[in-house]
């Protein structure tokens, strides 16, 4: 299968450019040390609540390739179990927003009126508001935890995918086989989600793996002002903030957290155009 794959059209389309390349090395390079971080990391424990005062404040150096924090703890490590997190935030929240706003989409597409205008226009409501202020409202009520950076995340998250499956739907809705599944009798869920939804399918996908880099840089945001996962846990966002406060003198505590954010979104952006060019069967 995977050879079948290596020489398809498709692989074709996603490897004649060569950042889409880069893009799916760096997202691999990124997902293999997250999964692997508790036996890659070189100091596990300082993942958790852990000091050593000793070795405090440490620059780069062979021991430490990242350095050490204010109390001792390997930032390398730190960085990779903090990829651990924000992967997993991301994820999830995808996976709350993705079916959330792909079926209210299809509603609002396929039976337009009144399904339409109500839909629409709470999405457009959703829309017109700065996501990052939004998920700050909603974690300014409520405990600054993971779960709830989840929630906060996933409620600002499903309007894109709504708009981009009601453009969609609008369509496909049209065409000749939507049609004729109707006349024969097919159920209304038969023709949403077995006619229509395949297409729709490849540019949700597409900005799926786009707005994992978004995801990630958003919860860094949140994290960076507080609203995130709390200390001891490792976060991007917090490790920039908590070394922004010790720039210039420990300048690695907030450069490579920060490098890590960068390198996460411009991974998961190039490997996401790839992925779009894989999918466009017009090329």
């Amino acid at each position: 299968m995977m050879t079948s794959f290596l020489k398809s059209r498709a692989w074709y389309r996603f490897r004649r450019n060569p950042l889409s390349l880069w893009g799916l090395a760096i997202v691999g390079l990124i997902v293999a040390a997250a999964l692997l971080a508790p036996w890659l990391t070189p100091y596990p424990r300082h993942a958790g609540a852990f000091v050593d005062i000793a070795n405090a404040a440490q620059p780069p150096s062979l021991a430490h390739p990242f350095g050490t924090d204010n109390v001792g703890r390997d930032v390398l490590t730190r960085t990779i179990h903090a990829y651990r997190l924000s992967l997993m935030l991301a994820v999830i929240v995808l996976m709350i927003a993705t079916p959330i706003g792909v079926t209210l989409g299809l509603v609002a597409g396929y039976y337009r009126g009144v399904a339409e205008t109500v839909i629409m226009r709470v999405t457009d409501i959703f829309l017109s508001l700065p996501p990052l202020v939004l998920a700050l409202a909603i974690l300014g009520v409520v405990k600054p935890n993971m779960f709830n950076a989840m929630i906060a995340v996933s409620a600002m998250w499903w309007p894109w995918y709504a708009r981009l499956t009601f453009n969609v739907t609008r369509q496909v809705s049209a065409e000749g086989y939507v049609a004729a599944a109707e006349v024969i009798g097919a159920s209304p869920a038969h023709v949403l989600f077995r006619e229509i939804l395949p297409n729709c399918l490849p540019p949700v996908l597409t900005k799926m793996a786009l707005d994992i880099g978004f995801v990630i840089l958003l919860a860094s945001s949140l994290s960076f002002v507080g609203l995130g996962p709390q200390p001891p846990t490792p976060d991007l966002g917090s490790m920039v903030a908590e070394g922004a406060k010790y720039l210039p003198d420990l300048w690695w505590l907030a450069v490579f957290p920060g490098l890590a954010i960068l390198l996460a979104v411009l991974g998961f952006n190039l490997f996401g155009d790839g992925l779009q060019d894989m999918m466009d069967v017009r090329r």
